[in-house]
């Protein structure tokens, strides 16, 4: 039976020392920008997926991707004992790490929002002084002979 509880419970605890580890303990200068993000755990509590991303280290600089994953597979030994030491649980699960692109889409997704309010500016700046295509009351003519 498979407590799914016990493995976000185990999953979050993962997160937390991979974290830790990789802030204060791995000096590794490949992983300075890296943060984790979130991270699973199967329910056989044998195998782990570590979520991270990375930041530039400027606001308009690329941030180094490959870089990252070459350090974190290097540190895999490192930080898969961390995570014994720190749940304490009969088999220390696997870890496996993958970049995480949430952030990146929400980048994307915020880019697309703001250019469709600024075509709903533009649409609202045009319908504020438009006029009606011929007259403003095309039956004018008719109510006036039908009275």
């Amino acid at each position: 039976m498979v407590d799914q509880a016990r493995a976000r419970r185990l999953a979050k605890r993962i997160s937390s020392i991979v974290a830790t580890a990789i802030e204060y303990e791995v000096k590794d200068p490949r992983l300075r920008f890296v943060t984790v993000t979130d991270a699973k755990v199967t329910g056989d509590l044998r195998e782990a997926t570590v979520y991270y991303t990375v930041m530039g280290e400027t606001l308009d600089a690329e941030p180094d991707y490959e870089g990252a994953a070459a350090g974190l597979e290097k540190a895999k030994g490192v930080l898969r004992s961390k995570v014994g030491a720190g749940t304490g649980v009969k088999f220390t699960p696997t870890l496996a790490f993958v970049l995480d692109r949430v952030p990146d889409a929400a980048r994307q997704m915020e880019e697309l929002l703001a250019r469709a309010r600024a075509a709903d500016d533009e649409v609202a700046k045009v319908a504020a002084t438009a006029r009606h295509a011929g007259e403003a009351d095309p039956y004018k003519a008719e109510r006036d002979a039908d009275e």
